[in-house]
């Protein structure tokens, strides 16, 4: 029985998959073989670029017209020295030669190693001659410094003779990142012009996500095979949840048809095996989760998504290369022209991250906080999280200046955390932030209830009259999209310095306006 792969390269023999081909925004294929061309791919982690390269090889090799071999350097990430990366390549090249079983070229490890690749290359298409040699390289991206520059400089050494018997007529330079961002990890952050070897590149391809079409072909395999079906609820929320992204999908189809029903169950999927296949998901932090997640640390990442998290306009956020990074990683994306993290499960996943050491900070509730019907007492909820702000805030504030960043969002993630920390498991939240928005929207999900909540702040600059009425009218909005009958609070933090004098009873407020909670923190 076939399964849903999350882990490396998937096979149509082994793995239900759709062809990656189908997602190349703007290749020509064939003619980077006819017009003996090379060229670049770039697309986010585990979105289908190696299974795309491998299948591709076996495609080109059973044509027998040429002959192709995929090549990954990832072995050489982080080393700057080309003395040591550029046997490693040329050792890397002969692996993978001997591995997909093609010939396997050689080199003299005394030349140069500013020689060693133009070298191998040159011997690889003369021994696979009179076929034309094509090499697809994958992880490029993760070259830097002098290995990038050398190694990008003996393909444009051999660029100017390439031919069937004298070098690869075509190349792909694969990785995360398009070259033109990337070569800019040479040394300080500047491009040093390596023989500028990319005015040979003729093109930059990117790969794209699942549509929702897609989603619902690549389940249907599964259907075929087993009569297990899935319901178009189900569907839907699969791709609202991932917005296509391949290692979604697919974790979310495997937990649902391996975990949470049998293997071997027929029985239908369910918005609700959906739901916990996610939540499991997130919780145990499966690895692209948690490389996301390692991320917020870097500099460049924080000042992106604290700006998300805030939803801050900043009219030069799209124009940083911090901004392109954070595409790159697929971490964010725009959405309606809106810089927004790219999908709900990466920003539950973010927002648990930032919030995970308050958590077990903040005491088990011991004040009645579910009525009696089972739902949340969203009032008692609140003014107790008021009197934990009172408490709490500056102090907390003060100590995660000291070790971590988003403070700006500090506002929101401690609401989060509280939220979090009394719902322990038996609900969940949907999250919505952007930059440019202006607030942050939650919809708290309970026993079947939802309770919608809007956090915006108000600063030195801002009118606090306007902030509460822009916030009214946001409310309404969001709360009419998601559940038009759901209990509505606006929660307002005054970041403004005179706030600060005042008195705490003065600072706390309550109140009501068109039928909206109206929190004053």
């Amino acid at each position: 029985m076939r399964f849903f792969n999350t882990t490396g390269p998937c096979y149509p023999e082994k793995h239900y998959m759709l062809p990656p081909k189908d997602r190349l925004v703007g290749a020509q294929l064939d003619r980077y073989i006819r017009d003996e061309l090379y060229w670049v791919l770039h697309a986010p982690r585990q979105t289908g670029k190696t299974t795309f390269l491998q299948s591709w090889m076996r495609e080109i090799n059973s044509s027998r017209q040429a002959l192709s071999c995929y090549v990954s350097v990832e072995n050489c990430q982080g080393v700057k020295d080309p003395k040591d990366s550029m046997p490693a390549i040329c050792e890397s090249i002969k692996m993978f030669a001997s591995n997909f079983d093609v010939p396997v070229p050689n080199y003299d490890r005394a030349m140069s190693p500013n020689s060693q690749l133009n070298a191998i290359l040159s011997d690889w298409a003369k021994i696979v001659a009179p076929k034309s040699l094509i090499v697809l390289f994958d992880e490029v991206d993760t070259l830097i410094e002098d290995t990038l520059i050398s190694f990008l400089r003996q393909l444009r050494g051999g660029f100017a003779v390439k031919g069937a018997g004298k070098f690869p007529i075509s190349i792909a330079l694969v990785g995360m990142r398009d070259l033109k961002d990337y070569i800019k990890t040479a040394k300080d952050g500047i491009a040093p012009n390596p023989g500028s070897p990319f005015n040979i590149k003729a093109d930059s391809v990117f790969m794209a996500n699942f549509t929702k079409e897609d989603i619902g072909k690549l389940f249907w395999q599964r259907a075929e095979e087993t009569g297990q079906k899935i319901t178009e609820e189900a569907l839907n929320y699969v791709y609202e949840q991932t917005a296509g992204q391949p290692w979604l999908v697919n974790s979310l189809f495997a937990r649902a048809t391996m975990r949470i029903l049998d293997e071997n169950s027929k029985e239908t999927v369910t918005i609700e095996h959906i739901r916990t296949a996610r939540e499991q998901m997130i919780l145990a932090r499966e690895t692209h989760l948690d490389a996301l997640a390692v991320r917020l640390k870097e500099g460049k990442i924080y000042q992106i998504i604290g700006s998300l998290m805030t939803g801050e306009a900043d009219p030069f956020l799209t124009q940083s290369d911090d901004f392109r990074y954070c595409l790159d990683l697929g971490l964010v994306s725009m959405k309606e022209g809106m810089p927004t993290v790219s999908n709900p499960i990466y920003r539950e996943t973010l927002a648990r991250e930032l919030t995970f050491g308050m958590q077990p900070a903040i005491s088990a509730p011991q004040w009645k906080w579910q009525k009696d019907n089972g739902s949340l007492d969203m009032d008692a909820l609140l003014k107790e999280f008021q009197k934990f702000w009172r408490q709490n805030a500056d102090i907390w504030e003060e100590r995660r200046k000291e070790k971590f960043k988003y403070t700006e969002a500090f506002p929101h993630l401690l609401l989060q955390a509280f939220l979090q920390r009394v719902l322990n498991g038996g609900g969940y939240i949907d999250r919505e932030y952007a930059a440019g928005r202006g607030r942050m929207d939650l919809a708290v999900r309970f026993k079947g209830y939802t309770y919608i909540i809007e956090i915006k702040l108000i600063y030195d600059y801002s009118n606090p009259q306007i902030v509460a009425e822009e916030g009214l009218e946001q409310i309404k909005e969001y709360r009419d999209t998601v559940d038009a009958a759901a209990p509505s609070y606006l929660v307002i933090f005054d970041r403004r310095s005179s706030d600060k004098k005042k008195s705490w009873d003065e600072r706390l407020t309550w109140r009501q306006k068109d039928g909206i909670v109206i929190v004053g923190c």
